[in-house]
């Protein structure tokens, strides 16, 4: 099915028929990637009495319990309910049923080898994903396309669909390279890393807090909050799957929380 949209009246044909899923899918029980140790997803038959939820112990249908952490234990999306005393959900957050997106790739690189800062100070082994490594890849960049941001970082291989990031902590975005983001106008954060900010900074989220425009070590939102934005984290996209732009649709659970598991399709252009 060739659909057409018009931008700043230009037109333009996505095939929706093809979907590309760069969601990792959740594995309850078995390999999964997770950050900061966190339990796994897991699942279990339910058991009411003397009914239990699984055919192959002698139930009459499959009615299992899950458990899961969306921030850890996959792909998930979040909104500024993430860091506010105000318990805002993602399910009345997250409108756009077709986003306009650019898909890029970039290189992080070594904190000492980029003249970008952080909050808390960055360290030696930090790796970042900066302000130049951005404008590099969006130098060209349609802006009707930038409602959406997708980035996804090298290396890239098959093992972030199960890596464990406490065994080599991951890249993240520097303040420089997320102020960039915001001056784009992007209103969907799409990345293939644990989170936008550095897994252990004292609790400051300050690439989060930017994202939102909510006040450095405040939980509070005001007038000025982008409240409307959204950001997904641990996606996987292939390298099939090639730079440039798509029609983003995210799916998540209707979960009235701060993140629901997600899963985000991009479907390509038609010349």
């Amino acid at each position: 099915m060739i659909s057409e949209i018009t931008l700043k009246n230009k037109k333009h044909k996505f095939d929706l028929s093809r979907t590309l899923d760069i969601s990792i899918p959740l594995k309850f029980n078995d390999a999964q990637p997770n950050i900061y140790d966190a339990d796994k997803a897991v699942s279990k038959p339910c058991e009411i009495g003397t009914f239990i939820g699984d055919t192959r112990l002698g139930g009459s249908c499959n009615f299992e319990e899950y458990r899961l952490i969306a921030h850890c234990n996959g792909t998930h999306t979040e909104c500024i309910g993430h860091i506010t005393d105000e318990r805002v959900s993602i399910q009345k957050i997250l409108k756009d049923a077709f986003i306009p997106s650019t898909l890029i790739t970039v290189t992080p690189l070594k904190a000492n080898d980029s003249a970008d800062s952080y909050n808390p100070v960055k360290n030696a082994d930090d790796i970042l994903i900066t302000e130049s490594s951005l404008r590099d890849e969006l130098k060209s960049a349609d802006s009707d396309f930038l409602k959406g941001l997708i980035i996804r970082t090298l290396p890239n291989d098959d093992s972030k669909r199960s890596r464990q990031y406490m065994n080599k902590l991951p890249p993240f975005l520097s303040i420089e390279a997320m102020k960039y983001i915001v001056s784009l106008g992007v209103q969907h954060l799409l990345l293939d890393i644990p989170s936008v900010d550095r897994t252990f900074d004292e609790g400051k989220l300050t690439s989060h807090h930017i994202f939102w425009n909510v006040k450095e070590s405040s939980h509070y939102i005001t007038m000025e909050s982008r409240i409307q934005n959204t950001i997904t984290e641990m996606v996987y996209i292939p390298d099939e799957i090639k730079d440039g732009i798509y029609l983003l649709n995210i799916q998540i659970a209707p979960f009235m929380s701060d993140a629901s598991p997600s899963r985000p399709l991009l479907f390509s252009p038609v010349k």
